[in-house]
């Protein structure tokens, strides 16, 4: 089952990443995205490894950006791609089938393109500029949203990202997306976590079915 809050781990050092991890899975987080950028795979490597540990004690999911070698090494749920990252199609033939494949997705072009390379969920946005993204496109307004939605007529998981504040849920719900990617707003209070998940209603019997079968 594919979570309807996503938390992407925010820090300015790898060590604050895994504190912010262990805080978001001490207060509920059913998947969490281990983002680190402008750092060395070997550092990547070595957080994802810990952040394993963390997640694997609460059975949470993780998620590993950008990096579909280490999401392996390190027995992870998954990995996020970004539009630079790899193709997802690579991913998938060195990953398998039973790894959870995100991509980040922009316009209606762009889901269309990662329906077909058969990922697990897609990432659209962004919803409103953040800091902690470097060259993003234009926002995407709640109509832009839903027009994607009811074109692109898939199944894939639509994950709204992009500065999400809790008061935006319901509205962004609205359009037919799936759920939603949080960054900022849940490392300023991890007990927003527990209201995401009442908004999203994040029970299992909502969640988009994921079939892999061992989990780690």
């Amino acid at each position: 089952m594919i979570p309807k809050l996503h938390y992407i781990s925010q820090g300015k050092t790898p060590e604050e990443h895994l504190e912010n991890i262990q805080k978001a899975c001490t207060s509920g987080a059913e998947l969490v995205q281990l983002r680190l950028k402008n750092v060395k795979k070997s550092v990547v490597l070595k957080t994802a490894e810990k952040a394993r540990e963390i997640t694997g004690h609460f059975q949470t999911r993780l998620i590993i950006n950008d990096h579909y070698q280490i999401a392996k090494e390190v027995k992870a749920d998954g990995v996020h791609l970004g539009k630079t990252d790899a193709d997802p199609a690579v991913a998938r033939k060195f990953l398998g089938d039973y790894y959870i494949i995100g991509g980040t997705a922009n316009t209606l072009d762009d889901c269309l393109a990662l329906v077909k390379k058969g990922v697990n969920y897609i990432g659209l946005g962004p919803f409103r500029f953040t800091t902690t993204k470097e060259n993003l496109s234009p926002i995407i307004p709640l109509i832009g949203y839903q027009s994607i939605v009811e074109e692109l007529k898939s199944d894939t998981p639509i994950i709204a990202i992009g500065g999400i504040t809790i008061d935006d849920v319901l509205e962004i719900l609205k359009t037919g997306v799936y759920g939603i990617a949080a960054s900022g707003e849940i490392t300023k209070d991890f007990n927003k976590i527990n209201a995401f998940h009442k908004l999203l209603k994040a029970s299992s019997t909502n969640e988009q079915p994921w079939d892999r079968e061992t989990n780690f």
